[in-house]
């Protein structure tokens, strides 16, 4: 997958070529084959307030006789834990391994010269529980691609090690991450009555809280609802993403093992409705990874019904 669509010319012709012939070290950079290279540390996540993080240092070098940009492909070490660059990169998504995201990252800044090296750092997170001891998981892999041939020229998998609570990096266990999510959907309100507004339309705000208890890896929570006629969802409170149909987005993004939230589904009826019994409206609640949605081990605890009504006092 590139993340340039547009390869940049880079013949060197006569004395220019003539010229980086005689650069220091050009002949031996040369004389490796691969037209870059890649180095990367340990990837060491820290715990946080609701899960890991931490960055992995990784350096490219050019090892061609020409000036050129360059990729980086990353395989997650965990699914769903890739996080960015620093300094910032546009990234697309590759082919999936094992579940675990293959992301492709342009290196930002100038063309790298012959013999010149690059440091950046690529960014993870994973939201699971703290634990008192040191875990660890393997796969993580780090490859650069030339902008001339956007073909793998060199990779390199790396460690990583989740620091315990107490700060101890030894004896790591292995991490075992779900792969089922477990998420649900509760509301105090049995009933929710929509008021007459000024305009003559009916409003109202249902609020729900969203649980997730365990860390299978996941981009956001979204809800289906399914409304009466000429009831409409106009958005959550707070909202972050916006809303079409009945579906709309939890929001906040990703959810920590654990987490809870709560926040308020906004009703919308038209103002020719008659006021009384609406009938009711589904809420369903889904996890969602990449195009696909993730099962759930307890799908009964996913949704709610609500009876609906309208009325015309303020």
């Amino acid at each position: 997958m590139n993340t340039r669509t547009k390869l940049r010319a880079g013949v060197l012709l006569g004395s220019a070529l003539a010229l980086v012939a005689t650069l220091p070290g050009t002949a031996a950079l040369a004389s490796t084959g691969a037209p870059a290279a890649i180095s990367a540390g340990r990837l060491v996540l820290e715990p946080t307030g609701n899960g890991y993080r931490g960055t992995l240092p990784v350096t490219i070098t050019n090892r061609s006789r020409a000036a050129d940009y360059y990729s980086i492909r990353v395989t997650e070490p965990v699914a769903g834990s890739f996080d960015g660059l620093a300094p910032s990169g546009t990234c697309g998504q590759a082919d999936p391994v094992e579940n675990r995201r293959v992301m492709v990252c342009s290196v930002e800044g100038p063309d790298l010269e012959p013999g010149e090296r690059r440091t950046l750092e690529v960014a993870f997170e994973v939201l699971t529980t703290p634990r008192r001891y040191a875990i660890t998981a393997v796969g993580g892999r780090v490859e650069v691609m030339p902008g001339r041939t956007q073909q793998v020229a060199a990779g390199r998998d790396f460690t990583t090690v989740f620091r315990a609570t107490n700060g101890s990096l030894r004896h790591p266990r292995p991490y075992v991450q779900d792969t089922s999510a477990n998420a649900s959907l509760t509301t105090g309100a049995g009933a929710l009555t929509l008021a007459r507004q000024a305009d003559g339309t009916y409003a109202g705000r249902l609020p729900v809280t969203v649980r997730y208890a365990g860390d299978a890896p996941h981009d956001y929570l979204a809800v289906q609802a399914t409304v009466p006629s000429r009831v409409e969802i106009a958005g959550t409170d707070p909202q972050d993403a916006p809303s079409f149909g009945g579906f709309f987005e939890v929001p906040g993004g990703r959810m920590a093992a654990g987490e809870e939230r709560t926040f308020a589904v906004l009703f919308l009826a038209s103002a020719d409705i008659v006021a009384g019994d609406l009938g009711s409206v589904d809420l369903v609640l889904g996890t969602r990874y990449g195009d696909d949605e993730v099962a759930d081990a307890t799908p009964a605890d996913n949704s709610v019904r609500v009876s609906l009504s309208a009325s015309d006092d303020s």
